[in-house]
């Protein structure tokens, strides 16, 4: 059995912009997002710099970033497929 891909945005996941990342598990789309988020720093974005800072934030806040986490996974869930 296959899983279907779905897509969530940069914006839909916190950040500025409609770049769309794609794939079978919301995790991937996280990490798809947070890879976006450090290549939009390292370019010097500043549209995108409060999200990436609170990305960075996300991952030193354990509880509160489990409530962000577990509500992505939810929307994800809830997406029709591609």
């Amino acid at each position: 059995m296959t899983t279907a891909t779905k897509t969530m945005t940069c914006r839909q996941l916190g950040g500025p912009c409609d770049l769309e990342h794609s794939s079978q598990t919301a995790d991937d789309v996280i990490k798809s997002q947070d890879q976006h988020l450090k290549e939009a720093e390292k370019a010097g974005d500043a549209t995108h710099q409060e999200a990436r800072d609170a990305m960075k934030g996300r991952w030193r806040r354990p509880k509160k970033s489990l409530d962000w986490y577990n509500a992505t996974k939810r929307a994800f869930a809830e997406l029709p497929e591609d």
